[in-house]
């Protein structure tokens, strides 16, 4: 065992593509990450622009993680036993709807995942309504297939038996943190918080309950079919009922994973902000204990509630389509074996004025919120190498985030000189380059990449009371890298026309 007392915190970090569990011991200083465990979730796609999980699949994935993690922190220190672990914290991907039997907590259909676009016109129906400012102004969010709302109403309207049991009781409702946490505590607890609930389009972000009017205009969803809505912090339950972990370690904290980021990254203070590259790219800014209600694409949302502190709020801007355009070379288009290869081309290798690649392969995200649009790659010549298609794809992902940035400096009048990063994706040091040469920002990649599943150890200690301060994390934070890219005259004016460029291809998508 480490020479003083640890504290074992279990982070559960279920993603779009894959789950994480990880150990971390937060008694260490700084805080060290002890063991990992992560599993795979395969994508299904029942129609065009349809994506979904099996729950069951999504729960072996989670029991199979957390054993590879606990056998590896046995291997470490071989005294350590699954009942020294204090807390659990959750956190996980936002807006993926969950339709599960109250009674056995067994999944009733396959999930409808945060990229599923089946809603879409269920969105320009309300919006033709003149619906999308009554829904911006309560939720902070735009009306948009990405959101949980649409997707209840989608199958009240097409999915009858399962719409029956909804409305008779039978059957709940909830984001992914709800039914992992059902399951975790052997259905004894049916709760989510402020950020998981603040993305479903149905929670009143100024009164901070689930809104009767919107639940009516989403196709009458019975609020009783909803989990209760608790702080971030709170006890959520404990253990029960599993063969791979032991009964009552308490559940403290729980955040979507974009939310846990920011945490996370120690993003406390209104101002600080934070992008994570997963799945897709997310920036988020905290603004402090009032809702910013965005004139410019962003989406308002709950950072997160704390038990002591109340509400704290943040701007952020979506970007649909990040590591999984990476995914896409390797998975669709045979490119690569394996996303690592993409760090290995060479840091000379040029796309970007002659060569674009826009990956709305799911629709555009923050600031044009076009789920209808589809990617495109312009430019390319019988000279064009796989090389400079790689390059074109990180460059797209980063001209999407210089877009979101640029949003946010118009939106808040803010100069941003340093962007603190996280995610799997910024381990590509030639995307974070890139990414400094495009923003002109100094982009600081912390020690521990996985900040979302840090968050979430994060608030369950401190909901715990291992934790005092929030202040006392800052100094816990390691900067494990810098990236500053910084350009003569002559390559500001080629940065110049590559942004041009990028403007273009955007404008020629929509």
């Amino acid at each position: 065992m480490s020479p003083h007392d640890p504290h074992f915190v279990l982070s559960l970090d279920q993603g779009t593509t894959g789950t994480r569990a990880i150990l971390f011991d937060l008694r260490a200083t700084p805080h060290h990450l002890i063991s990992e465990g992560k599993k795979d979730v395969p994508q299904h796609y029942p129609s065009s622009d349809w994506v979904e999980h099996d729950l069951e699949e999504i729960l072996n994935s989670c029991e199979e993680a957390i054993r590879e993690c606990l056998i590896k922190a046995k291997k470490k220190f071989p005294t350590f036993k699954e009942t020294q672990i204090k807390t659990i914290g959750i956190t996980n991907q936002r807006e993926t709807l969950c339709i599960f039997e109250k009674n056995s907590g067994k999944s009733l259909r396959k999930a409808i995942v945060w990229q599923c676009k089946r809603s879409a016109k269920i969105c320009e129906d309300l919006k033709k309504n003149d619906l999308e400012k009554k829904f911006q102004k309560k939720t902070g969010l735009l009306l948009d297939p990405y959101f949980t709302g649409t997707k209840i109403k989608w199958i009240l309207e097409n999915e009858k038996t399962i719409s029956k049991k909804i409305k008779s009781g039978e059957a709940l409702l909830g984001t992914i943190d709800t039914f992992l946490l059902y399951w975790l505590t052997g259905g004894k607890s049916f709760f989510t918080e402020p950020s998981n609930a603040s993305r479903t389009l149905l929670y009143n972000i100024r009164e901070k309950k689930w809104d009767k009017e919107l639940l009516t205009l989403m196709g009458d969803i019975p609020e009783t079919s909803l989990p209760e809505v608790i702080p971030s912090d709170s006890l959520f339950g404990k253990t029960k009922g599993l063969s791979f972990l032991p009964d009552n370690i308490p559940i403290h904290g729980i955040l979507g994973d974009q939310q846990a980021s920011l945490f996370g990254q120690t993003c406390f203070t209104k101002g600080e902000s934070k992008c994570t590259y997963g799945t897709g790219a997310f920036f988020l800014m905290n603004t402090g204990k009032s809702p910013v209600l965005s004139k410019e694409g962003l989406l308002t949302t709950v950072a997160w509630d704390l038990e002591k502190e109340g509400m704290s709020y943040a701007l952020e801007g979506s970007c649909f389509m990040a590591g999984a355009a990476v995914g896409f070379l390797r998975d669709n288009l045979h490119m690569i074996d394996h996303v690592k290869e993409t760090g290995e081309i060479k840091e000379d290798t040029e796309a970007a004025p002659q060569i674009y690649f826009v990956p709305a392969l799911t629709g555009l995200g923050a600031p044009y919120w076009k789920p209808k649009a589809r990617g495109i790659l312009l430019g390319l010549t019988r000279s064009t190498t796989k090389e400079q298609i790689i390059k074109a794809t990180l460059e797209g992902i980063c001209f999407q985030v210089e877009d979101l940035l640029a949003t946010f400096k118009k939106e808040s009048g803010l100069e941003l000189k340093e962007l603190c990063v996280d995610g799997g994706a910024t381990a590509n040091e030639i995307l974070m380059k890139t990414q400094s040469y495009l923003s002109q920002l100094k982009i600081l990649r912390p020690e521990i990449l996985e900040s979302t599943a840090y968050g979430a150890a994060l608030i369950s200690a401190y909901g715990s009371g291992f934790i005092k301060n929030l202040k006392d994390l800052k100094k816990q934070k390691t900067i494990g890298k810098i990236f500053d890219v910084k350009l003569t005259q002559e390559e500001h004016e080629q940065r110049k026309e590559k942004l041009e460029g990028w403007k273009k291809a955007v404008s020629l998508l929509l």
